[in-house]
This record gives C-alpha cells, sequence and structure tokens, in this order.
C-alpha cells in the first residue's frame, strides 16, 4: 500500500468521527463506522464515493419528516436516534468484504471486473434500497400492507410495504447503479447490482413479515419490535424468530443483494465471452 492510499484510508475515520460528533452514531458506531470508511477508501476511490452515498443519502433522508415518522412509529421501532455498531455493520459488513477483497486481492481500483465487486455493489444497492424504501415509505399517506398477505399494518412494522415506498426502493437501487456506471464500473457489474439491490431489499420485507420477532405490548396490546415500552415494562414475545431482529433482517438482504448480483454477473460475464 502506499503513502497517498493510506492518508486516503484516513478519511474513513474522520468521516466517522464528524458524524458521532453531529450525534448521528454512536461511539460504537464510529469504530465501525470508520472500519468500514477506511477499507473502502483502500479499495479505491470509487468505492469511498459509493459508500459515501449510500451514508449520506441515508442520513438526510432519515431527517426528511423525522417528527411525522417519529409520531407514526415510535412505539414500534426497536431502535431509534444514532446509528449503533451492529446497524453499521447490518448495512455495511458485506460491502466491506467485497472491498477487502479488492484490497488484498491486488485489484483496488477505479473498475472492478469480478463477481465479488459485482457482489459488493449488490450489498450495497440492497442497503440503500431497503434504507431508501424505509424512511420514505414512512412518508406515505395510505397505511403500508404486508408484502405476503397485504393485511393493513400499523407504520413501522417490519414487512410492511407501500406504493411510495415501493418507488424508494427501486430508485435506490437505481441511484447506486447509475452512480457506478458514471464511476466506470463495468453496465454489467452495475445492472447486476442494481437487480441485486431489488431483489435484497424485497427479501427484506419479506423476512420481515414472516420469520423476523414479533413481540407485544403488555400495556396497549399493540405487535411491536421493541423490547420495552416507554414506561421501561418488558414486552412479550409474539411470533418469528427470537433471535432474528431488524439488523439481522438487514445484514441477510445484503447477503442476497450480493449474491444475486454477483450470480448474474457471472452469468452475464459466460455470455458474453461465449
Amino acid at each position: 500500500m502506499t503513502l497517498p492510499s493510506l492518508l486516503f484510508a484516513g478519511l474513513g475515520p474522520a468521516i466517522a468521527g464528524a458524524v458521532w460528533w453531529a450525534g448521528m452514531l454512536t461511539a460504537g458506531g464510529a469504530v465501525a463506522a470508520a472500519l468500514i470508511g477506511s477499507v473502502a477508501a483502500l479499495a479505491g476511490p470509487g468505492w469511498m464515493v459509493l459508500l459515501l452515498t449510500f451514508f449520506l443519502s441515508s442520513v438526510l433522508l432519515g431527517r426528511v419528516g423525522r417528527e411525522r415518522k417519529r409520531q407514526r412509529s415510535s412505539a414500534i421501532i426497536g431502535k431509534s436516534g444514532a446509528r449503533d455498531a451492529w446497524q453499521v455493520l447490518a448495512n455495511g459488513a458485506v460491502f466491506t468484504l467485497g472491498a477487502s477483497v479488492a484490497v488484498f486481492g491486488g485489484g483496488a481500483e477505479m473498475q472492478p471486473l469480478g463477481s465479488s465487486a459485482a457482489g459488493a455493489l449488490g450489498a450495497l444497492a440492497a442497503a440503500t434500497a431497503d434504507t431508501w424504501g424505509t424512511e420514505l415509505g414512512m412518508l406515505s399517506t395510505s397505511a403500508p400492507h404486508s408484502i405476503i398477505t397485504w393485511a393493513r399494518l400499523e407504520p413501522g412494522m417490519s414487512g410492511g410495504v407501500s406504493w411510495l415506498g415501493i418507488g424508494a426502493t427501486l430508485c435506490g437501487a437505481l441511484a447506486i447503479a447509475g452512480l457506478a456506471v458514471v464511476l466506470r464500473w463495468p453496465p454489467s457489474a452495475a445492472g447486476s447490482a442494481a437487480a441485486g439491490g431489488v431483489v435484497g431489499a424485497m427479501a427484506d420485507s419479506v423476512l420481515g413479515a414472516t420469520l423476523q420477532v414479533r413481540r407485544r405490548s403488555i400495556g396497549t396490546g399493540r405487535l411491536t419490535e421493541r423490547l420495552r415500552d416507554d414506561d421501561g415494562t418488558p414486552t412479550t414475545w409474539a411470533g418469528g424468530l427470537p433471535w432474528l431482529d431488524n439488523d439481522a433482517v438487514n445484514f441477510a438482504a445484503t447477503i442476497i443483494g450480493a449474491g444475486t448480483a454477483s450470480g448474474l454477473h457471472a452469468m452475464l460475464s459466460r455470455i458474453g465471452s461465449a
């Protein structure tokens, strides 16, 4: 690794520290973000730009209509406020793994060609698509519906979708893919990532509606994802796998997005070389 690349890698901790100072990351979240940012920077400027696009867009969209979203979902969402290390890693760990392959495999450059790079891009597209869909979908004037049964759900419950949220999901995946093309990633990798992003985000909703743990408030009887109510009373298990919380589902979505993108890119590469 050259001295300029090591200096560039210092952007990761610097940006993470600034975001922590602004109150948008916990201390653990800042450490995780610094690690992810450093690896992305070492992989190349394009990797860092893509990561920053995901992160900054997530922060900005999280602030859009924040009070309205808080009023609609504060009794349901398990985590709110500054993002912790688990939330950061759930969205960025798979992308970081792909960036690590680029760094230590000798392919750290602006125009990666391998399926592992396409997979990393697919993971980031899935995280972006899911985040955009969630943040903007929460502002929908119509109630969300279960992606499985189409039954009405309360805003904030995992597994719920709205037409606004679906549109935002598509835009998030396409935004990462489009930026990758601008950064001169191969169109086959970008297109595969767009598909992986949509598939991963939709898988997130399916897992949220089926296997993700659901809890119930003793005081109100409403379904929730919180471990405790505002008064400190523990909520009770109401379905799903007890260990599969929202962070685990987000992580699974990035894995599915990466696998979809990597497999599709490999198939397109074989067709192109035939």
